[in-house]
């Protein structure tokens, strides 16, 4: 694959890295990139690998460009309110690289496209903040035996891996989608504007590796990133074989699209809920009552409550059994959206004293005890 003259200035810098080169230069020319999200996640890794000479990008994405965007969709001017994100998005990229080809899709991500949109390209970049496009990007990845660039912000907290073929998938680690209430989008939560920056370059990164075939992948580690500590964790994801989609025994075989789920109704005749608060001044005057952690088991590997009993909710049917009736039983999850299935489920079982934590251990954490990882 030839390059112009003005190419070759362009990318010098690039490629005069030896493990770069002409050949590794040629490979990002030769590449296609799809972009699921033209938003906060989407805009700074779209950026870099355009500058970096990636040769075909492509944008899904039925969103317009709102004000409340624009602290953070750094792809986005003010001049660009209102109109579709793709179209404002490819207009920059190829202001940034006119040898870039950039392809746009104004619509939906969804299941009636995913595979035929996907199959067109060689990587999946995750650049949005909805779940259920999540879970969908993941499946259809899968199927087409595509990596997938995962990045997740939340406040000022990021998260980035990589998943496909020869590792987990997102499922490993979230196996189904959690109730609306849970998993608020930023929108709902809040985002400080430099996090989905910093995921997203950590993502061309990743991209950028996986084309030139340099370098250690993401595939099989989280890496989570504190803004407010400024520091930087890992946490190792195993594939997990019991995974509905890429476990020994799958149970997902076509392509479809997850529902959000709501949480219980907190009918006071039905849930009974307390705040942290409250339970932490129950476990200073009993630190033995029964604390109930029904996240998955990599979640209690990044952070728990000590004294906790880990029941998860993916096999919480099978194993709720030895959980006592004589005593009061405290439910907890990240947000307190599973727990609250839980709740509902034990008093089903003719649990009289089961009460669901508000807000989980993300709560715990915020208000109660710091020490406690935020994920």
């Amino acid at each position: 694959m030839d390059f112009s003259q003005e190419e070759k200035i362009r990318y010098a810098r690039q490629t005069i890295l030896p493990m770069i080169g002409l050949k590794g230069q040629q490979k990002l020319k030769a590449a296609r990139v799809l972009f699921v999200g033209a938003g906060g996640l989407g805009s700074s890794p779209a950026i870099y690998l355009a500058a970096a000479g990636v040769g075909t990008i492509g944008l899904i994405d039925a969103d317009t460009v709102s004000l409340s965007n624009l602290h953070r969709q750094v792809l986005h001017y003010t001049s660009d309110i209102d109109r579709p994100k793709v179209i404002s998005a490819q207009e920059k990229l190829k202001q940034i690289n006119p040898h870039v080809r950039v392809v746009t899709y104004q619509e939906r991500f969804s299941a009636a496209n995913a595979l035929a949109v996907g199959a067109e390209y060689d990587v999946i970049i995750d650049g949005t903040d909805n779940l259920p496009s999540r879970y969908l990007m993941n499946d259809a990845s899968f199927f087409l035996k595509k990596p997938l660039v995962f990045g997740g912000v939340f406040q000022f907290e990021g998260q980035v891996s990589v998943f496909g073929p020869g590792g987990p998938c997102y499922r490993c680690f979230f196996r189904e989608l959690p109730p609306r209430d849970e998993m608020p989008s930023c929108a709902q939560a809040g985002v400080i504007g430099v996090v989905p920056g910093v995921i997203g370059l950590l993502q061309a990164n990743e991209a950028i590796k996986m084309i030139c075939g340099i370098g250690d992948s993401l595939l099989g580690r989280l890496l989570i990133f504190d803004a407010l500590a400024a520091c930087f964790r890992e946490v190792k994801i195993k594939k997990d074989p019991a995974c509905p989609l890429c476990g020994s025994h799958p149970t997902i075989q076509t392509l479809k699209e997850e529902a959000w789920e709501e949480c219980p109704t907190k009918d006071e005749n039905m849930i009974e809920e307390i705040s942290v608060q409250e339970l932490k001044r129950l476990r200073d005057k009993n630190p033995d009552l029964y604390l109930l952690d029904v996240r998955e088991k990599d979640e209690w590997e990044t952070a728990r409550i000590e004294g906790a009993h880990l029941k998860p909710l993916s096999t919480f049917e099978d194993n709720f059994k030895d959980i006592p009736k004589d005593r009061p039983v405290y439910c907890y999850c990240h947000m307190g959206g599973r727990s609250a299935r839980v709740t509902q489920f034990l008093k089903a079982q003719g649990y009289s004293k089961v009460f669901n934590v508000k807000g989980g251990i993300h709560a715990w954490a915020l208000e109660i005890d710091p020490a406690v990882e935020q994920y």
